[in-house]
């Protein structure tokens, strides 16, 4: 029994709390109305949390913001990506979104 019980834990999903996805979805939906943004997705991954941004709903994400679990940790790794670069680290989710916020918009 105690090894089925370590391997759920081990197995389990990682995701955003409410808190979270409230402060993303509020930055989200900023840029929405400003036509920067169309569509978002969320994924959930062993020790992974991802929140996907694009902007249209066929090309690959602008971002992802990432929540990961940090071994012998309480608190969560954030990080911002541009495809495949990542652009800014922290463990506060408010510092990654003004710093998601300050970057440049598309001009039409």
């Amino acid at each position: 029994m105690s090894f089925t019980n370590a391997s759920r834990k081990q197995t389990k999903a990682f995701y955003f709390s409410r808190a979270e996805l409230s402060i993303i979805l509020s930055a989200y939906a900023t840029r929405v109305s400003n036509c920067d943004w169309r569509d978002y997705a969320l994924d959930h991954i062993v020790n992974c949390a991802i929140f996907s941004i694009f902007r249209h709903t066929h090309e690959q994400p602008l971002f992802t913001i990432e929540k990961h679990r940090q071994k012998g940790k309480n608190n969560a790794l954030f990080m911002l990506r541009d495809r495949q670069k990542v652009l800014f680290r922290s463990t506060k989710l408010p510092e990654l979104i003004s710093y998601l916020q300050r970057l440049p918009r598309l001009i039409k």
